[in-house]
């Protein structure tokens, strides 16, 4: 009946591979409100496997589905602290939007499709949590002739939107995003490159910690300038949208390899130079394809990083940076909530895809559903 309240779980594990991050999302009338947020992160050996199944390698296969089954687990497991927190049944629940663990992102190539994959099993987190499950969010776009990615930019409109201004939403997470909210309704969006992926490689291999906290050892170092040169000359970043990337390209391989002739740099100054590299690549988007902005919102991960959204505002002078939890919505919920927010298109047979975003032929309703 009008103004009734539908509730969706949504569920993130993006490319940082630090862990699930879920909420529960009432909607009423169709706004979204955040009624709870929970996150657990992954044991190393999953995250270890995880990594190593972004490249090809023995037994894969095998190896990808039990590797689903692991992550579908902590799905569950995220999906009942929800459900504690809220006092809700899972009766009380519509759907669960879960993206999966992306570990291919390849649109396009190859055949002229190409594929996206991201490790689910969404049949079985429906037969663990005995809710509806909606997945595989990102196959349908690709299938007609799109990206695939981003897919937050229509749900960033929803939620960040000012009329009769121009507003930016950044998504840094291992790769980043930027969505462009035009004061006319418009909305165009893209990968702009690499967020903390290189970064918390990098902290990993010489401090053993899974990431910078705070930028403080990246703030601790010296850019160095030639390096950032070669890092900021990656054709990518050159490419008109729409354009999607992922580990595929920005992995470890990638930067050892522009690493070549600095190998007597301080750790801390490759640190620093991958940071500016984040905050340079994502400010050169913002000015190239939204000058008329002044309002830069930033979520994900990065947001947390206070060297980063510092280095940010340095390169952005004209420009308000600030953090998606002034708007609201914490940095760490807002892709769940995005994806709660798809489940909910979905299940309504609702389109969520744009053409101005991902380049796919037309509208589509994306993901596909996994009865309870």
């Amino acid at each position: 009946m009008p103004g009734a309240v539908e509730r969706y779980v949504g569920l993130m594990s993006g490319t940082s591979l630090d862990g699930v991050d879920g909420v529960m999302v009432a909607f009423e009338s169709g706004r979204p409100q955040v009624e709870a947020h929970a996150f657990q992160s992954f044991p190393a050996e999953l995250r270890a496997e995880l990594l190593a199944l972004n490249s090809s390698g023995n037994d894969e296969l095998h190896r990808a589905a039990l590797a689903a089954n692991g992550l579908v687990r902590i799905y569950a497991g995220v999906v009942g602290m929800l459900l504690a927190q809220t006092g809700q049944r899972a009766s009380a629940v519509a759907a669960i939007g879960s993206h999966g663990q992306t570990v291919r992102h390849r649109p396009q190539c190859f055949d002229g499709t190409g594929y996206t994959l991201q490790l689910n099993n969404p049949a079985l987190l429906a037969e663990l949590t005995g809710i509806d499950v909606v997945a595989d969010f990102r196959s349908r776009d690709v299938a007609a002739g799109g990206q695939g990615a981003p897919l937050v930019p229509l749900f960033h409109r929803e939620v960040f939107a000012q009329a009769g201004t121009t507003v930016c939403v950044l998504n840094i997470g291992g790769i980043s995003n930027l969505s462009v909210l035009g004061s006319d309704g418009g909305v165009i969006g893209f990968d702009c490159g690499p967020g903390n992926a290189l970064m918390d490689h990098w902290c990993q291999r010489h401090t053993g910690r899974l990431f910078d906290q705070d930028g403080l050892w990246a703030a601790s170092g010296q850019v160095i300038a030639p390096l950032l040169r070669a890092l900021l000359s990656e054709p990518y970043l050159d490419l008109p949208p729409p354009k999607s990337t992922g580990r595929d390209l920005f992995n470890p391989d990638w930067l050892h390899g522009r690493l070549a002739g600095f190998a007597a740099a301080a750790p801390a100054d490759v640190q620093a130079t991958l940071l500016e590299f984040t905050a340079q690549a994502c400010a050169a988007d913002l000015q190239r394809h939204a000058a008329p902005s002044q309002a830069l919102i930033v979520c994900g991960g990065g947001a947390l990083n206070t060297t980063l959204m510092r280095r940010l505002q340095s390169a952005l002078p004209t420009v308000k940076v600030t953090s998606s939890a002034l708007q609201g919505l914490p940095p760490l919920q807002v892709e769940a909530a995005a994806f709660a927010w798809l489940a909910r298109k979905a299940m309504h047979r609702e389109t969520g895809s744009l053409k101005s975003v991902t380049g796919t032929r037309g509208a589509r309703v994306l993901g596909a559903i996994y009865p309870r």
